[in-house]
């Protein structure tokens, strides 16, 4: 179930509020189950099998927990259960994920034969896992003492944040389950919820999906297309993944509001960044801060040295990397920004001296490229476009990629205002206007930090009448790039 689809918006979430605020009348446990009963069929109802993984997975979880909160409070921590908690979490996403990758590599390199095996990938797995690696550390430091099964199992199936985060944390979600007034209706929260999922939703389907189309096209044909193509393309999908990830973050967080929770805010304007380690503080946050806090400290940090921080730093972003995929471009990817973060150390007093629009420039560009190995689906692939894009293949935009880009009734809005145009020039037009619509969203408005949500009368008024556009361009539901990881 997508949170951009018909039966999530008009039939999943309105009966799951209903229930929720009607039950959380007489009985705050009442309402958590009903809660946790919603947010297992919203994941079944992609394969009702994934309930048995992730089933499994929460009760091995929760009971090594309680055994590493009891062995904390008696002054003996149990680092061999840990280990095994860690392990058993680990083992299972390397199955699903990467077990098939493994098994290439070991191919490509000792020139063996082994068969793939067809493995299902469970949905939020990537996720999932990381949440509840993050509860048995805590709960190796007897941080989680006194939970119960129900809110543990809450806690990892949350709908909002289930498949696609963000990464919570147990203080972060936990506690707020227990406060009775959560359970009651509030109507400035779902007023701010509606608010926030609208303006996400609309991110989606308004402009993510439109990138998409253009960005389809064109990574498969980039071995036969021209230089300025490849440049839009490019620039497409840098707008299409934050659109996507960060509209998905902003429908999250949003639903987290509808039902009185507070979610962590995933992104702060990351394409405003003026250096790679400043976009590594505003894109994901969360994931950031789960490989700061749980590899990146214990490894040393920055506390070794200077060698000793690089190797951290690169051995974080290849976890990055690699969470993200099980494909060696997702490897390459999370690399090369250790390798930007690594030099923007090596260079960092010069390079702050500056002028904030060069800064701004070079990072921009800087993860520009670096989303061209993310998107392609090999590194011969990512290494045939980097090629074509820098060795003049043409610099002009073909119809057919310009084609992609053509918004609906263009033409005929302009022949009312007496201003013709043939199919190419109106695709030119709104390649123009979307590019142009794209930038101004990533530099000029609040970031989700500072931004109110004040809910006056007219800015209700907007959001119903966005939401009704938005359900109404729902043709056709297209997957949030981020379920795939």
């Amino acid at each position: 179930m997508l949170f951009n689809s018909y039966i999530f918006i008009l039939l999943f979430l309105p009966v799951t509020l209903i229930g929720y605020y009607r039950i959380g009348r007489w009985s705050r446990e009442g309402a958590e189950f009903w809660l946790l009963a919603m947010s297992l069929w919203f994941y079944a109802y992609h394969n009702p099998w994934y309930l048995i993984l992730i089933g499994s997975s929460i009760l091995v979880n929760f009971f090594c927990s309680g055994r590493l909160n009891h062995a904390c409070a008696r002054g003996k921590k149990d680092r061999r259960l840990l280990f095994f908690a860690v392990f058993f979490n680990l083992a299972l996403i390397f199955y699903f994920k990467y077990f098939n990758f493994f098994l290439e590599n070991v191919n490509t390199v000792f020139r063996a034969d082994f068969v793939t095996r067809k493995i299902l990938l469970p949905l939020g797995i990537s996720f999932f896992t990381f949440q509840q690696i993050s509860y048995v550390v805590d709960s190796y430091e007897g941080k989680t003492a006194g939970y119960s099964l129900r809110e543990y199992a809450l806690f990892v199936t949350f709908f909002p944040q289930l498949v696609a985060g963000p990464i919570v944390l147990p203080q972060e979600l936990i506690p707020q389950m227990r406060e009775a007034v959560r359970k009651k209706w509030d109507a400035e929260y779902v007023s701010r919820g509606i608010m926030m999922f609208t303006l996400g939703l609309s991110k989606k389907v308004l402009l993510a999906d439109r990138f998409g189309v253009a960005v389809d096209f064109i990574f498969p044909r980039a071995s036969d297309t021209t230089s300025l193509n490849l440049m839009a393309g490019v620039l497409a999908y840098t707008f299409q993944i934050y659109f996507d990830f960060s509209g998905y973050s902003d429908m999250a967080v949003g639903l987290g509001q509808l039902f009185h929770f507070d979610l962590p805010i995933n992104f702060n304007s990351p394409y405003q960044a003026l250096s790679p380690a400043d976009f590594w503080k505003r894109w994901h946050i969360t994931l950031t801060r789960f490989l700061r806090t749980y590899i990146y400290f214990p490894l040393g940090g920055n506390r070794r040295g200077k060698l000793r921080t690089y190797l951290n730093t690169m051995i974080v972003f290849f976890v990055s990397g690699l969470w993200h995929g099980a494909n060696n471009t997702f490897v390459l990817w999370g690399l090369l920004h250790g390798l930007g973060i690594c030099l923007y150390r090596m260079i960092r007093k010069p390079y702050d001296l500056l002028p904030k629009w060069i800064r701004w420039g070079i990072t921009f560009l800087y993860y520009c490229l670096l989303w061209i190995p993310f998107r392609a689906g090999s590194v011969e692939e990512a290494k045939v476009y980097v090629h074509r894009l820098f060795l003049h293949y043409g610099m002009y935009v073909s119809p057919d990629f310009a084609a992609c880009f053509r918004l609906t009734g263009i033409r005929s809005a302009l022949s009312a205002l007496h201003l013709p145009l043939d199919d190419t020039r109106a695709s030119l037009l709104s390649m123009a206007i979307l590019f142009l619509l794209a930038f101004a969203l990533i530099l000029l408005p609040k970031n989700n930090y500072d931004r109110s949500y004040r809910t006056t009368k007219w800015t209700m008024a907007g959001t119903l009448l966005l939401l009704m556009v938005c359900i109404l361009s729902l043709s056709r539901v297209s997957v949030f790039l981020y379920f795939n990881f």
